[in-house]
């Protein structure tokens, strides 16, 4: 009932009518009767699901032709209410497995099945428990709403503007002033946001003019808070509500993921900041003078307890040995009880309660996502396609993993392009994560990795969602932007890398003191030489041949031959030695 629920409420505030707002009247007429009927052809489905439970539990269900027409209209129902929401990319990928599944029986080479007819179909997709209504729909309607409620409960408080101020005042004596404290802003909402889209949309309407006010490039402006708003999605505690997903598929508590993700997500925050203080000494931007500079006060120190607070009860509520969902619905109460320090709510309560209506607006949408990645993975299970990709990821790995890594992080960055964190996740690591497990690699880290890769889809050229979203409010070039912002990240694709190669990063795994000192060191080492090379300035210009080798430097850093790895570290201190004796002879010539 809840998915019907959703439906309803996806089809109510995103009718199709609303797309042509200048058809004529029977093509408007035309449109809300076809919503109309997906909203009944939903409901038939629904019904006639509950009403076989048993029946399918036991394994003697049949299905008349009216039980597969419905079934198969509802199918094609969520797929059509994803691509109103999300875009052509999923709900393509969905209706392209639909049609694979009934008619791939003729298609060439390894792609061919021994085919099915709708029923069959319909049966596991759609009446079975490892489609729509699988294990992705229940961790949603159990865990992950009541987070999308309370993420939205927390912007609809007003903390927001607090911790962008706050941000401001911290980061306002560096160089980089307002570019580091869009970093700062965006990891905090971008944690609690499942959306990098509106996390860019929502921090960047204030940083991105500032940012430009002080020099900086409209590209690089945007980049830089899409670079930063993707990242909020891998920082705990929430990451965009992945975090409890994760826990549930991995088996491991919500807090060993909180810990695991934490060391790997400040190196990546640690490569924007260096980035951004090598391009703000590049072009010779000075700090913000002291008296224009943001100042804390009582008042915003008072303001940001409606953010800290709810994240210490989530925090407090696990410890107790409750269960994350429980954490969440409590961390909600404090939020919403606690907005009320804000004047605007006092006066407005209101607010409150559409706070609460937008979360569940929120979670309706991905339900939809949800039911889509339902239907696909589904239908790759029926069809064989996952083990087909299993195997050959093994064929690929027996003569090097390193490939075999590489072929599936393209992979990740194809099938998260254009979807919001948590779906890409999902369909990623539902897919993809079998085939890597049986490299040998730690549950953790195949998740980690996966999850690293779908969220950088969002800053990935062609689609990349965050750049596309930056790039009207900065004024730059959508593809400029989504360069640029790459080049700031690329910290962030070397690090899934090491998370499967070296574990002890997660803390959690595999972890003793010297190796997680060597792989933190050759980061740092890693981080500095990407800064730079990207900026093309250290504490001088960085020529062509310099850049060029620091990039060969870094990837030296992360490989997992002590040799090369030292090699690598020889190269960075020699690059940056040799870059310190120009700067002082051209110094001493001045």
């Amino acid at each position: 009932m809840a998915l019907l629920a959703c439906t309803a409420v996806v089809i109510l505030l995103f009718p199709a009518v609303a797309r042509h707002p200048r058809a004529g009247l029977p093509v408007r007429a035309g449109l809300v009767l076809l919503d109309a009927a997906m909203l009944v052809v939903v409901g038939l489905a629904v019904m006639r699901f509950i009403s076989g439970i048993d029946d399918m539990e036991n394994l003697v269900a049949e299905f008349s032709p009216f039980d597969q027409a419905v079934a198969l209209g509802a199918i094609l129902t969520l797929i059509e209410l994803t691509r109103r929401l999300f875009g052509v990319p999923l709900a393509l990928l969905a209706l392209v497995g639909v049609l694979y599944c009934l008619f791939g029986e003729n298609a060439p080479g390894l792609l061919r099945h021994t085919g099915f007819t709708l029923e069959e179909m319909v049966e596991v997709v759609w009446f079975g428990f490892q489609g729509v209504f699988g294990l992705p729909t229940a961790i949603v309607l159990s865990l992950i709403f009541i987070f999308i409620i309370f993420g939205a409960v927390l912007q609809g408080t007003g903390a927001g503007d607090t911790l962008i101020k706050i941000a401001f005042a911290v980061a306002g004596g560096s160089r980089g002033g307002p570019a580091h404290a869009a970093i700062t802003a965006s990891a905090i909402f971008g944690t609690m946001s499942g959306s990098v889209a509106a996390n860019v949309v929502g921090t960047g309407a204030f940083t991105i003019p500032l940012i430009k006010k002080r020099g900086f490039t409209p590209a690089f402006a945007g980049a830089v808070e899409a670079a930063a708003s993707t990242g909020g999605q891998i920082m705990p505690p929430v990451m965009g509500a992945a975090a409890f997903m994760m826990a549930e598929l991995v088996g491991l508590p919500y807090l060993q993921i909180c810990i695991a993700a934490l060391v790997p997500a400040l190196f990546y925050y640690a490569s924007l900041f260096i980035t951004v203080a090598l391009e703000a000494r590049r072009l010779d931007i000075k700090p913000i003078p002291a008296s224009e500079r943001e100042k804390i006060t009582r008042t915003d120190i008072l303001n940001a307890m409606m953010f800290i607070v709810p994240i210490l009860v989530i925090i407090g509520v696990l410890l107790t040995g409750r269960s994350p969902a429980m954490s969440g619905f409590y961390a909600t109460v404090s939020a919403l009880v606690l907005g009320f320090i804000n004047p605007a709510v006092r006066r407005e309560p209101m607010r409150l309660v559409r706070a609460v209506t937008q979360g569940g607006v929120a979670g309706s949408r991905i339900m939809m996502a949800v039911g889509a990645i339902g239907v696909m993975l589904a239908i790759l299970d029926l069809t064989g396609v996952s083990l087909r990709f299993a195997t050959s990821i093994n064929v690929i790995a027996d003569s090097s993993l390193f490939v075999a890594l590489l072929v599936t992080a393209g992979a990740c960055l194809l099938l998260g392009m254009g979807m919001p964190t948590l779906p890409a996740y999902l369909i990623i690591v539902l897919v993809l994560g079998p085939a890597i497990k049986q490299l040998g690699i730690e549950d953790i880290a195949v998740h980690m990795f996966v999850f690293y890769f779908g969220v950088l889809s969002a800053i990935t050229p062609p689609v990349a969602i965050a750049a596309f979203a930056a790039a009207p409010i900065s004024g730059a070039n959508p593809m400029n932007t989504a360069v640029t912002a790459v080049g700031m990240a690329l910290s962030g694709f070397l690090i899934p890398f090491v998370i499967v190669y070296d574990n002890s990063i997660l803390l959690i795994t595999g972890f003793d003191w010297p190796s997680f000192l060597w792989v933190c060191a050759r980061l740092v080492a890693a981080i500095w030489m990407l800064a730079s090379a990207v900026t093309g300035f250290e504490r001088a210009r960085v020529p062509t041949w310099s850049r060029v080798l620091r990039l060969v430097a870094a990837v030296l850093l992360v490989t997992t031959f002590p040799g090369t790895q030292i090699a690598g570290l020889a190269m960075a201190v020699v690059l940056v030695v040799l870059a310190s004796g120009t700067t002082r002879r051209v110094a001493t010539a001045s």
